[in-house]
């Protein structure tokens, strides 16, 4: 290793000193570099319009087409000759059908006994827990009591529901169950007719009514020896297992 040429000469005597002064002299620069404030010069726009002295415009050639004019009406006659109708025209009189107050008219007399009253029968409907002689569906005609022939009335028309029941696909898939509520007339011919029924969805209530309006033709109901409407009324449990 070479010997300094200065041995007595302290290089980094005031090296913390100089970087003090560096380091002031660059915040110093950088702060009045962020102080400056500048201002957008406005730009002037200039619009230069250039005319050309020489307009050459081609003018179309017309033709000026000249016709002849029409010709003068006709002059009227000097003398006016007056022509007298050859068939007379028969005017038609409407006569005035309003009523004034001198018309007089008479009033109409109708006779009690002339007056036919025809009398309308309105069809008596009686509840199925009260009829005198109950609907008789196919196969209980075999039981004389009316409270046999009701157990069997009933018992036929569930075995009837068991039978026919069909559980809709689309109640089915969404998980659809509950009860309905079916109330149906039987009428003086054994039929059965005017479905109402009431439900959670309107799939069960659909299915509930096709599987009433296949019951089969019955014996119908009779009340005071004259065969009656009778209404009838069972629920019908769907069921998801």
């Amino acid at each position: 290793m070479k010997p300094k040429k200065n041995p007595n000469a302290d290089i980094g005597r005031n090296s913390s000193l100089y970087f003090m002064i560096g380091l002031t002299s660059v915040l110093f620069v950088t702060w009045q570099s962020f102080e400056v404030k500048t201002y957008e010069k406005e730009t002037q726009l200039t619009e230069v319009a250039q005319l050309t002295d020489d307009l050459k415009e081609d003018v179309p050639i017309t033709e000026i087409i000249r016709t002849t004019p029409p010709p003068p009406p006709p002059a009227a006659p000097d003398v006016i000759e007056i022509v007298e109708d050859v068939e007379d025209i028969e005017e038609t009189l409407i006569e005035s059908t309003e009523s004034s107050q001198e018309v007089f008219i008479e009033d109409a007399i109708v006779k009690i006994d002339d007056v036919e009253v025809g009398e309308v029968e309105e069809e008596e409907i009686v509840p199925f827990a009260i009829i005198e002689n109950v609907p008789v569906f196919p196969g209980c005609e075999v039981y004389e009591t009316e409270k046999e022939r009701k157990a069997c009335f009933n018992q036929m028309v569930l075995e009837h529901v068991k039978k026919t029941f069909r559980y809709p696909q689309a109640a089915l898939e969404m998980r659809i169950s509950g009860k309905v509520f079916v109330q149906f007339e039987i009428d003086s011919n054994g039929r059965v007719g005017n479905i109402q029924r009431r439900g959670p969805d309107r799939l069960l209530e659909k299915e509930a009514e096709r599987i009433i309006a296949a019951l089969p033709k019955v014996k119908p109901g009779v009340q005071r020896g004259k065969p009656v409407k009778v209404r009838y009324a069972i629920p019908i449990s769907f069921t998801i297992q």
